[in-house]
């Protein structure tokens, strides 16, 4: 098969009843896919090729009984609300919507047709689904919980960089997840004897001002929040902590690939490979809200060493030890 094809057929979307009617009709179902990122991003594209994958490890064969439709948003939330809304109009058989924004965009404008969330960080919290075991209405997919996630990510970057009493959360308020996750950094915070420096930014030019300010107030390391915006300005913010000679953890193990020094995350392979099992429900006759929504099985450890050195960090051995992969210089 004709990879460029495929990925690019990938993406449509029908409503649950719709999909099951025209399977009944031996017409092609078609799955919408809701991308944060651009077509071009070989990180963006590596994510979209798991699904892909995923789909075909349960037997479907794009044109013959899957039609996928990708929609791209290129790092702008203002343009979810238009692709989901193209999609429904196209009376798709389920969407899949990566990250918490393009989801929430995708439930307020269809409450029928089945949404697979991938990578949504805390959809309770977030107001997405009221339970994970009974998500009810039209939404299931993977999350993963806040608490879980970036706890983690503060306890790790204290480890790499001890002599920081002031750690600097970057984050987007607009994201649904910031708001809930940031009470748990908060308690974590508060137990590793650390001040916690919140600094918002929704675009390259607040991120820009953003650094600017965690070096004005003397912060000594940086959680990047798991954003789309943030996925889409990966050499940015990597080549800022570099020059701002900030120790930076983040949350998608491509930034540790671009030059970050550390990375806790979902595997995000995974997850997106996951969905393809949700889609694969709904198209045999499942209601989206019948499924669990499931936690990541997954998760990745990255150091960069090269990075480490640049900031004369020595990273502590029972670190590395830990870690799923090492960039070496």
């Amino acid at each position: 098969m004709n990879r460029r094809a495929f990925l690019t057929g990938f993406g449509a979307v029908l409503a649950a009843p719709l999909g099951v009617a025209a399977q009944q009709r031996g017409e092609v179902p078609r799955v919408g896919y809701i991308s944060p990122g651009s077509s071009s991003d070989p990180f963006r594209q590596r994510r979209f090729e798991a699904f892909s994958q995923g789909l075909r490890e349960l037997g479907y064969v794009e044109g013959r009984n899957v039609i996928v439709e990708s929609r791209w948003a290129e790092g702008e939330y203002a343009r979810y609300p238009v692709l989901a809304a193209d999609l429904v109009r196209l009376k798709v058989a389920a969407i899949v919507t990566v990250g918490g924004a393009a989801t929430k965009a995708a439930r307020e404008v269809t409450s029928t047709i089945p949404i697979v969330m991938s990578v949504v960080i805390d959809p309770v919290g977030s107001g997405l689904v009221t339970n994970l075991a009974h998500p009810g209405g039209n939404l299931t997919g993977t999350s993963v919980m806040a608490n879980d996630l970036i706890t983690k990510q503060l306890e790790l970057i204290k480890e790499v960089a001890p002599k920081g009493s002031r750690i600097a959360v970057l984050a987007n308020p607009d994201n649904p997840s910031f708001r809930t996750g940031m009470s748990f950094v908060k308690a974590t915070a508060r137990s590793l004897g650390v001040e916690l420096q919140l600094v918002e930014a929704r675009n390259p030019q607040e991120i820009d001002r953003a650094f600017a300010t965690m070096t004005r107030e003397h912060a000594g390391a940086v959680i990047i929040w798991s954003d789309a915006i943030y996925g889409n300005q990966i050499k940015q913010i990597v080549g800022l902590a570099a020059q701002r000679r900030l120790p930076a953890i983040y949350a998608t193990p491509e930034n540790a690939e671009a030059g970050g020094l550390i990375v806790y995350s979902p595997n995000t392979r995974d997850l997106e490979r996951r969905a393809a099992t949700f889609v694969d429900k709904i198209l045999k006759g499942a209601k989206a809200g019948d499924l669990p929504v499931e936690q990541p099985t997954k998760f990745d450890l990255v150091i960069n060493l090269k990075t480490a050195k640049a900031l004369g960090l020595t990273i502590p051995p029972s670190l590395l030890l830990r870690a799923d992969q090492v960039i070496d210089p």
